[in-house]
């Protein structure tokens, strides 16, 4: 009996890799099934094509990282505490699997547009932690959409910067780091 599921998990690895080195665009579905070891064939019967397998492997991972980040906000009931436990998540994140990291941060231009208001949003998670903050009166009331795209610009920056070799530090020992500007981004210090 064969194990769709172990196949179907070679393929989304191999695409994931292969997305993140080459580009979605320039990745082919022969170059995707030759990584993962398996017939091009194959690939259809998990995926109806390369767009819909990138749009799955977003839709999916980006989905599961804000129900992480949500759950990990949850565990603290002041701005300070949430904003640190989310950047030490992100920074995790990384760490333990920067190429799909690299790949929602890679991808999200092209796949953002497609994000629903009804799926989980890390950067919605963000930016309700910041909005709530302002009602309880932790900061000052202002835009929370800007002040989650500093907060989340600062954190991406640094990714990105790991991602092309222009920081060489893990992230992970950044985050202290990351969570001081974020600090000071909110007027928080």
């Amino acid at each position: 009996m064969r194990d769709g599921q172990k196949t179907k998990e070679k393929l989304s690895r191999a695409a994931l890799q292969l997305f993140v080195e080459q580009g979605i665009t320039e990745t082919t579905i022969r170059d995707i099934a030759h990584a993962a070891g398996v017939a091009e064939g194959t690939l259809y019967r998990h995926y109806e094509s390369k767009e819909h397998l990138a749009w799955t492997l977003f839709a999916d991972n980006f989905a599961a990282f804000a129900q992480e980040l949500e759950q990990v906000q949850a565990l603290h009931h002041r701005l300070r505490d949430k904003l640190a436990a989310m950047i030490r998540h992100f920074c995790r994140f990384y760490e333990q699997d920067p190429v799909l990291f690299n790949y929602l941060l890679l991808a999200q231009h092209a796949q953002l547009r497609k994000v629903t208001p009804d799926m989980p949003n890390p950067v919605a998670v963000v930016r309700d932690v910041i909005a709530q903050a302002m009602f309880r009166r932790e900061i000052q009331a202002s835009d929370p959409e800007v002040l989650a795209a500093l907060v989340l610009g600062l954190v991406l920056q640094v990714a990105t910067f790991r991602l092309y070799g222009r920081v060489t530090k893990p992230l992970t020992g950044l985050s202290d780091t990351l969570i001081r500007a974020c600090y000071r981004v909110l007027n928080l210090e």
